[in-house]
This record gives C-alpha cells, sequence and structure tokens, in this order.
C-alpha cells in the first residue's frame, strides 16, 4: 500500500481544501485505528480497507480512488457533469463532485434510457470497458410503438446495416422477439443511440429502453430506479465475462 499525505487524500476524496482539512485534524475530527489523528501532514497507507481504518467526524471515510459503483439509472436524469436538469451525480453523496480523479460514466445513457450504468474513477476499467476491441457486449429490451414485422432479426444480424449519417455499417446484433411490440436487443458498440436509432432505420419507434446487462453483469435485481453500491471485483470481472 502507497502512503498518501492525510490532507492530500482527504482533500482528494471530497472533503474539502487542505488548510479546511488542517482546521479538521486540528479540531479532533480525523480518526486513524481510533487514534486521533491532528497533524493533517501525516502519510498514512491507503488501500482498499481504508473505510474500516479511517473516520472522519465519527464516520467512515469514502473510499479511496479506484472505485467503481453500479447504478440502476432512473429515466429523466442526465449522464453528465454539467447539462441543465437532473444528473446522475446528484444521486452520488454531494462532496463526491469533488473527487480527483473525477468519477465518470462508463459510456452513457440516454436521458430517457433506464438501467445498468457503471461509475468509476478508474480511467483504466473504463477504457478496458468501453473499448472497442473488448467487444462488451451490451444488452438492452425495447418497448416499441408498432408492431415487429419478423424482418428485424436478420437486417440487424447482417453486418450490412447503415445507420443515418454514417458511413460504416454496424456489427451484426443479436434480437430476441418477447412479444409483439417488444424484443431485448444485444449489440456489441456504443454509437449515439445505436438501438433507437436501429429500430428507426427498420420503420419502428423505441417509447422505452432499459439496459439489463453489460458483458457479464447483469443489473442488480436488489437495485430499484436511482440506486447505486460499490462493485465488487466479481462484478467487475463479470463485465469481462
Amino acid at each position: 500500500m502507497k502512503a498518501v499525505r492525510l490532507d492530500k487524500l482527504l482533500s482528494g476524496l471530497g472533503y474539502g481544501t487542505r488548510s479546511e482539512i488542517q482546521k479538521l485534524a486540528r479540531a479532533g475530527g480525523i480518526e486513524l485505528d481510533g487514534t486521533t489523528l491532528s497533524d493533517a501532514a501525516a502519510r498514512i497507507p491507503v488501500g482498499p480497507d481504508l473505510p474500516a481504518r479511517l473516520q472522519i467526524d465519527g464516520r467512515p471515510v469514502d473510499p479511496p480512488p479506484g472505485l467503481a459503483l453500479v447504478m440502476h439509472k432512473p429515466v429523466g436524469v442526465t449522464c453528465s457533469h454539467k447539462e441543465d436538469g437532473a444528473l446522475v451525480h446528484d444521486l452520488l453523496p454531494p462532496r463526491w463532485r469533488r473527487r480527483d480523479p473525477a468519477i465518470s460514466t462508463v459510456g452513457r445513457l440516454d436521458k430517457q434510457t433506464s438501467g445498468l450504468l457503471l461509475l468509476t474513477d478508474d480511467g483504466e476499467l473504463l477504457h478496458r470497458i468501453i473499448s472497442p476491441r473488448r467487444h462488451v457486449a451490451k444488452v438492452y429490451r425495447a418497448t416499441l410503438a408498432r408492431p415487429l414485422t419478423g424482418q428485424e432479426g436478420a437486417i440487424f444480424a447482417s453486418g450490412e446495416l447503415m445507420l443515418e449519417g454514417e458511413a460504416k455499417p454496424l456489427a451484426p446484433a443479436q434480437l430476441e422477439p418477447l412479444s409483439p411490440t417488444e424484443a431485448r436487443l444485444t449489440v456489441t458498440e456504443g454509437r449515439y443511440h445505436q438501438v433507437r436509432r436501429m429500430f428507426a432505420a427498420v420503420g419502428n419507434h423505441v417509447e422505452a429502453l432499459h439496459r439489463e446487462r453489460l458483458g457479464g453483469l447483469a443489473l442488480p435485481e436488489d437495485l430499484a430506479p436511482g440506486q447505486w453500491r460499490q462493485m465488487t471485483d466479481e462484478e467487475i470481472a463479470a463485465v469481462f465475462a
């Protein structure tokens, strides 16, 4: 485990400026392994067990960098740091907006799409998941305005479907009809509004869209819309399974 200055660590976790952390330490608000730390310049070991060892005002410190979250994104929130309206980052603790490195969404779901969303401050993990070379599958459940014709599966699987305004055909995708107006679609790319544009290309309109799975990771059944939690190592590995 690497050792990091306490004021630098807590400032990076969003607890305040270094001077504010120094005041907090002098006031006795920081404890490590049950012992009060009054010196904000002290270097402490940082590992995954940090929240179990370090307390701020009597509460476990937030997880250190290397954070990965799984969220059930609700309809009506945007995957952005800055746009107007409700943002996915509003669902996290307010101080997490000040974390450095910043927490980013792994790819994006549009405002009207719900379901499985990952967030991380680990740039290497983020790029591993979204890299086109990884071909991480994304599984969506789509509710459609009009009944399926029966031709969509072959068109999506052909590898020849062109989206409007693009010069490269889509990679083959798998369609599973669930009812006349509902289908599960598996894609391996992440183009802009891809699923909605695919159904538009075959003359239909997506009325509701929900992401169920990313790679081998399914949306946890215990997460209600708007809820999130820290991912386990097993869940991170499942994304690439």
